[in-house]
């Protein structure tokens, strides 16, 4: 099942909002967190592992190994004996290409089986002498069973075995010892704290080899109906507690256990959670009302209907970091002729080092420091931004005046993408920690800014591109910054990646008249 669109549902649920008497009350910045929800963001949280990411390098892995045991065999072997022939390498590569094909249907290309030993073992050994058989029969009705030597399939065969084994006991010991660190599991909370949260919980908790981590319960109510303690997972708090919890620790899933036809207190809470760089999914398991078996996703047995999903994952979240990684690298290197004069202009312009770091909100709220050249005199430097500079703005160096125009001021930022990995080429600008419009926070002012944190902040991005960039003094700055970043989120690929970058150095030529 598609997600549900992220603009669409938060129209929705403005529009619950509204209709209630109070209205959805407003994203906080910091909350009080209870005990319990303490003691679980103070736990020690690594960074999770991809199992889809995992079971394709074990494929490429898988056909590498193979295809190497067979043509060092060939070259070994056979190529003294018979000469070189290009059909022996095409022979091995296809056996190769069938092996994990057969793998895959013999479903051993899951990170639960790589915890195992036996079944994994026995599907491989069975599929690994199926190809083989495979490869003999399709000899014999060629007739090429007298060019083959039956020595050099016989060594490929349990010398390709044995080379199998031993990664799947190498991939088992480190599949055994990600899980113990938690990388594998996906840290769960469960929305709403009664009978339908403690069946939901009881349903998860008894299925085998689950990769769910439930670390607590939430839920707003104060009454009977909300349990303390869920089916043993102790209640963390209330709805407007999970943004600040999921800033101060690892969380995966949302998953709400509340029936589909409560449907504005659903809205309502999504308003609230959409913000998130989670998956977020609503229970189905007591719904009386079903749909088709393709309109849910499951976890385990379990149904569940998905609402949103974490954007940039798996492997585009591996193409996203090789794309900032090596680009940035050969940009930086680039530029850095470009960097060393402007350091020199600004170090003869006035006193003062020549880069500062500033403080901004980077992926999921955590707080970065971002590489910026100094385009301020030293003592007016304003490491939060508390006051945005504006035009004809004294605290401007001469220098500073042109590197902010023309964005050169940003190029320090690459050592942000390459070294520090907190930023990323493209994506929504950074803001400072403390931006402003008028006197609000730029959170207080736009519904949903908060979204634009889903994802790594970039240099540059779709908003800036578009002319969106420089000083915000109006609502509608701000906002169309974030329908920008919004879109770009929810559309987002490496060629996109590719287009605003090639378009950025005409953007800051023709669209620079808000840059000051």
């Amino acid at each position: 099942m598609e997600p549900i669109n992220a603009r669409s549902m938060l129209d929705a649920a403005a529009t619950a909002a509204a209709a209630s008497p109070e209205g959805a009350p407003p994203i906080e910045r910091r909350r009080r967190l209870s005990q319990a929800a303490l003691a679980v963001t103070n736990q020690k949280v690594r960074r999770a592992y991809s199992p889809v990411v995992i079971a394709g390098v074990v494929r490429l892995a898988d056909f590498m190994l193979l295809s190497f045991v067979g043509i060092a065999l060939y070259i070994g072997y056979m190529v003294p004996l018979t000469g070189f022939h290009w059909e022996y390498v095409a022979a091995i590569c296809g056996m190769t290409v069938a092996a994990v094909v057969c793998f895959q249907a013999a479903d051993i290309y899951q990170v639960q089986v790589f915890r195992g030993q036996l079944r994994q073992m026995t599907r491989m050994i069975s599929s690994w002498a199926f190809v083989f058989l495979l490869f003999i029969g399709a000899s014999f009705f060629a007739k090429l069973g007298s060019e083959i030597s039956r020595l050099w399939l016989s060594a490929f065969f349990f010398i390709g075995l044995g080379v199998l084994v031993a990664e799947r006991l190498f991939l088992r010991a480190m599949v055994r010892s990600w899980a113990r660190q938690g990388r594998l599991d996906r840290r769960t909370i469960v929305v709403g704290s009664d009978k339908n949260g403690e069946q939901l919980i009881e349903a998860l908790n008894a299925q085998d080899d689950s990769d769910l981590d439930i670390l607590g319960v939430f839920d707003d109510r104060n009454d009977s109906r909300a349990l303390d303690t869920c089916a043993g997972s102790a209640k963390l708090g209330k709805v407007d507690d999970i943004v600040e919890f999921a800033r101060r620790t690892r969380i995966d899933l949302v998953l709400f256990a509340l029936p589909i036809s409560a449907e504005t207190r659903i809205l309502e809470m999504l308003k609230k959670l959409w913000v998130l760089p989670v998956d977020i999914r609503l229970s189905a398991h007591t719904n009386k009302l079903r749909f088709r078996p393709r309109s849910y996703s499951y976890l385990g047995k379990v149904p569940t209907l998905d609402v949103f999903e974490a954007p940039i994952t798996d492997w585009d979240l591996v193409m996203k970091w090789l794309f900032d990684h090596v680009v940035g690298a050969v940009i930086l290197l680039l530029a850095l002729p470009v960097m060393a004069l402007v350091a020199l202009a600004i170090k003869l312009d006035s006193p003062g080092p020549v880069l500062f770091r500033q403080k901004r909100f980077g992926f999921n709220n955590e707080r970065i420091d971002v590489f910026k050249f100094r385009s301020l005199y030293h003592h007016h430097a304003d490491p939060t931004a508390s006051k945005v500079v504006t035009k004809n703005d004294s605290r401007v160096t001469r220098v500073g005046r042109f590197i902010r125009k023309s964005s050169l001021d940003e190029l320090p930022q690459l050592f942000n993408v390459v070294f520090k990995s907190n930023l990323s080429l493209v994506g929504p600008r950074p803001h400072a920690v403390q931006g402003k419009l008028q006197s609000q926070l730029f959170d207080e002012a736009v519904d949903g800014y908060f979204a634009r944190h889903r994802v790594k902040p970039g240099i540059t991005g779709w908003a800036q591109i578009n002319g969106w960039r420089g000083e915000v003094d109006s609502e509608e700055k701000i906002q169309k910054r974030v329908e920008f970043d919004l879109y770009y989120i929810e559309n987002w690929s490496v060629l996109f990646d590719l287009y605003i970058l090639l378009k950025t150095p005409l953007a800051l030529i023709s669209k620079n008249e808000n840059a000051y």
